[in-house]
């Protein structure tokens, strides 16, 4: 019954099981342990954010580049402000007592001893960076050299919280924190990085450092998770296709074996009768069963069309007789 596994159609469906369920088991835990490493790194970047919080400031160019190590550490750096390219950062969210409130950055350029500027947020303030009463609050930064000290951030990119999709700031403002955005803006070299000031100037608030990017439960590793069900689910389907697959083969085998649903080309005459093909098939069908005859449909009807058949035929020779004797009689 189960010769048809056997069957070069079957070696195609078995072969492609046998490589789909381990390719989609081994896909979905893979996106698994990514999900898994999202989440220690998040852990990760907390505790490296909290204990940043406590720990002494670095130089800056120690902590150069930007890694998820680095990230979030405290540097320091000495210059002076340039104030003549101050800029605001509109459409920025800040979390406080009343909830999220819209405002934007208050960012200045420092020029450090080494000839490169860094960028510095030296607050945020409620309101809309459009209108003058708003930008009349911002403070003044500071005269002569400084040393400010801050939270290290990577420079930002198109898919980071709050930058805009399209469109180029008005100016005096800056959609992006990046080199990339103030390399037209200032005639001078600007590190690939920038820093949130822990201390501010009121009535700026400080701005609280973002995760690494990478390092936080962000929409990218909930993908990974939802990727993870999708390649098990396809594991499940192939299995319970190929289940399906053969059940219905083996009922058509068993339903064959017992002569079920089997239909024989030329049963039945075109007078009627039962033809030699139609009589070599309901023999063969005997010979199958072990010499009982499975009476199908069409065995019915062509026993049905021989009865009424040999009818005719003893009729016609009943009236042909009738006839002879009567002429005698004349």
């Amino acid at each position: 019954m189960y010769r048809f596994l056997l069957t070069p159609r079957w070696w195609g469906i078995n072969v492609f099981a046998v490589l789909a369920i381990p390719l989609c088991i081994f896909m979905g835990s893979w996106q698994l342990s990514r999900f898994e490493d999202r989440v220690d790194s998040h852990r990760q970047q907390e505790d490296r954010s909290a204990r940043a919080k406590t720990a002494a400031a670095r130089p800056l160019e120690r902590l150069l580049p930007v890694d998820q190590v680095t990230s979030g550490r405290q540097a320091s750096a000495r210059g002076h402000y340039d104030t003549g390219h101050q800029l605001l950062v509109p459409g920025r969210t800040l979390k406080d007592k009343h909830g999220e409130r819209q405002g934007f950055y208050v960012l200045t350029l420092l020029r450090t001893d080494g000839g490169k500027a860094l960028p510095v947020v030296r607050g945020w303030l409620p309101g809309d960076a459009g209108t003058k009463a708003d930008t009349a609050k911002v403070p003044a930064p500071p005269k002569g050299e400084v040393t400010v000290t801050g939270a290290l951030q990577a420079s930002e990119s198109q898919g980071t919280d709050g930058v805009p999709g399209a469109g180029g700031p008005a100016p005096g403002r800056l959609a992006m924190i990046s080199a990339a955005s103030l390399v037209n803006i200032v005639p001078y070299d600007v590190y690939d990085a920038w820093i949130t000031l822990t201390d501010t100037q009121a009535p700026l608030r400080a701005v609280p450092p973002a995760a690494a990017e990478g390092s936080g439960l962000d929409l990218k590793a909930f993908q990974n998770l939802g990727y993870t069900g999708e390649w098990f689910v396809f594991a499940g389907f192939v299995v319970f296709m190929w289940f399906r697959l053969f059940r219905r083969e083996s009922e058509a085998a068993r339903d064959a074996a017992l002569g079920i649903g089997v239909e024989v080309e030329g049963a039945v005459g075109a007078d009627g009768g039962v033809g030699p093909e139609g009589r070599a098939g309901a023999d063969a069908g005997v010979r199958a069963t072990g010499g009982v005859e499975a009476v199908t449909p069409v065995t019915a009807v062509s026993r049905a069309a021989s009865g009424r058949a040999e009818d005719r035929r003893d009729e016609g020779s009943g009236e042909g007789q009738d006839e002879a004797a009567r002429a005698g009689k004349a």
